[in-house]
């Protein structure tokens, strides 16, 4: 998709978008430092997504996706351009969602089996204070654990 927009000149100049992976932002303020980066190239329009890892790049005549990237890169993060292929960016979403949900399947077992595991301990009341406290400590370092493999699993995808 190349439409076209006027300059300050008048005279039409071609714009492209893309949108590019951004693995390694920690905090709203690698976004923004990502976002200052690549909107100082002469002719881009950038805005980052901390939480979605995502940048929307426009750019003009003179600069390519290499060029954004290896700014992203410069900066000290990570960028995947999208995937070079025939299929329509409808179809790479379905794609990359089926993925997803691979990925997830162990995580929703795991979380299904806890809840059913304990909603008949805390009804009948056999849950100690003690055996609570324990649970809560184990079940905070799954979540971190889990939170970690989702993570390197979005930079990867």
């Amino acid at each position: 998709m190349t439409p076209t927009t006027p300059s300050t000149t008048g005279a039409p100049r071609a714009t492209a978008e893309v949108e590019l992976a951004i693995g390694g932002m920690t905090c709203a303020s690698c976004a923004a430092r990502v976002e200052k980066k690549l909107n100082c190239l002469d002719g881009v329009a950038a805005a980052v997504n901390y939480a979605a890892e995502k940048a929307k790049v426009t750019y003009g005549d003179g600069v390519t996706v290499a060029d954004v990237v290896a700014t992203v890169e410069a900066t000290g993060y990570a960028a995947t351009p999208p995937r070079a292929g025939g299929t329509a960016g409808g179809e790479r979403a379905d794609e990359g969602a089926t993925g997803a949900g691979d990925e997830l399947t162990p995580l929703r077992q795991r979380l299904i089996t806890a809840v059913v595991a304990a909603l008949p301990l805390a009804a009948s009341g056999l849950l100690d204070p003690m055996i609570a406290g324990a649970a809560m400590a184990f079940s905070s370092v799954f979540v971190v654990g889990n939170s970690l493999r989702l993570r390197s699993f979005k930079a990867a995808g």
